[in-house]
């Protein structure tokens, strides 16, 4: 992501550039179309140093380096250097086109702190100072300055209303590609901080869910012995006997339960990538699936046997809960259409239910963590936000679109190649896991 100084220089090069070729055009329309006697030679030896400069400068911003604000005013400094050559060369202060002076202030109040702005002002009141010395109140100071056009009062007026025009349209294609640019900057920071913000909530979960783990193995592998041990018993009575057998299995299925939370609150982030294919994925995800009769899978047949290095679990885990999410939200006889498409950079996967939508403020909200809607017990509300976090750490992303009456869409993209590995939990949250799976 490049920072601001480094937005500002590259379209202050593109304006460079515009302005080369404004002067060069000038220069020509003024000593041919209108006949005015200009010294050819040094006007466009100046206009060439702008060129030489921008174009060094170009070579030299193409490497990965810092750029500097000073770097920013020096650059704008040489071009009012040049722009002072430039007028003096052509009738000094008497050139209406030393309005120009003011598209470099305008600039620099927009990319260059105060003290940097002033730098600049004092600079070019010095160089236009420097036109009124030599041109007129030094006798003598600039050769040819009585010849110039400001002998013909209406030549004269039609350059300044030129020389406002010139001015007016850098100023506003400057400042407005500029605040795009950094507003475009703004927004991706924005995400960051988003993705940062997910992956620190998931990082408490992972905590939350190792000192559960942790605290509830040894009672629980405690009273599965007991129940056992009960069972043994001679002396027991069948009735005994099946209670110590409904506690054994209750047990059972608290483990599978704190190993269910573990794997929820990220201890897959740990898990290695393999090769598979989106078939074998989808199937994964619908396997043992509560009404995945219910569930229309359409899938690109071109590029289903194409394999893909993912992390197949917890990938598999994501979708399975979105798909989850969409059979609850449908009624008893609706489905839920399952699109898997091949794109140019990656896979999508469409996910659409035929429930009753969502409002603007509930979709504001969707997918952060122990949000929801359904009723108590069926739901803790980390489905769509465990999901949209293997999807950032994977360099995809999780889209919602709803309206009320008509469904939800969620839309789930990863890249073709990973782009980034995910990060390991803490040993504390990887020990607590393979407690809860084991106990």
């Amino acid at each position: 992501m490049r920072d601001a100084h480094a937005i500002n220089l590259s379209w202050l090069l593109r304006l460079r550039w515009g302005a080369v070729v404004g002067q060069g055009g000038l220069i020509l329309l003024a000593h041919l179309g209108l006949g005015m006697p200009l010294p050819l030679l040094p006007l466009f030896a100046t206009v060439g140093v702008g060129a030489v400069s921008n174009v060094a400068l170009g070579l030299w911003s193409r490497r990965p380096r810092e750029i500097r604000e000073w770097m920013l005013w020096a650059v704008m400094a040489l071009d009012v250097v040049l722009l002072t050559v430039l007028l003096d060369l052509s009738g000094g202060p008497f050139n209406p086109f030393s309005t120009l002076y003011l598209v470099h202030i305008a600039l620099a109040a927009v990319v260059l702190h105060a003290r940097w702005t002033w730098a600049l002002v004092a600079l070019a009141s010095a160089c236009f100072g420097t036109l009124f010395v030599r041109h007129l109140w030094v006798p003598g100071g600039a050769s040819g300055a009585t010849h110039h056009h400001i002998n013909d009062v209406p030549l004269h007026l039609e350059g300044m209303w030129l020389a406002f025009g010139v001015a007016s349209a850098f100023i506003v294609y400057f400042v407005q590609r500029v605040t795009r640019a950094l507003a475009e900057r703004e927004a991706e920071l924005m995400a960051a901080r988003a993705v940062t913000a997910r992956n620190e909530k998931l990082a408490a979960l992972a905590t939350l869910a190792a000192g559960a783990a942790h605290e509830l193995s040894t009672p629980l592998s405690t009273i599965a012995v007991v129940a056992r041990e009960l069972e043994r018993r001679a002396e027991l009575s069948p009735a005994g006997r099946e209670d110590a057998q409904l506690i054994r299995q209750q047990v059972a299925r608290c483990h599978d339960i704190l190993a269910q939370m573990a794997a929820d609150a990220g201890a897959s982030r740990g898990e290695a990538f393999v090769a598979v294919t989106p078939a074998v994925l989808l199937e994964r995800v619908l396997e043992g699936l509560r009404g995945r009769e219910r569930v229309q899978v359409e899938a690109d047949g071109r590029h289903g046997q194409e394999q893909v290095s993912l992390p197949a679990g917890a990938l598999t885990h994501a979708i399975r809960g979105v798909v989850k999410n969409a059979l609850q939200a449908s009624p008893p006889e609706g489905r839920v259409r399952l699109a898997l498409v091949r794109e140019e950079r990656g896979w999508r996967l469409s996910v659409e239910d035929q429930g009753a939508g969502m409002p603007a403020e509930v979709l504001a909200r969707a997918g952060e963590p122990f949000f929801t809607t359904k009723p108590p017990g069926e739901g803790m509300g980390l489905g769509l936000f465990l999901a949209r976090a293997v999807l950032d750490q994977l360099g995809g992303k999780l889209e919602l679109r709803s309206v009320p009456g008509q469904g939800t869409r969620v839309e789930m993209t990863w890249p073709v190649e990973r782009l980034r590995q995910f990060a390991p939990l803490s040993p504390e949250a990887g020990e607590a896991s393979v407690q809860a799976s084991g106990a």
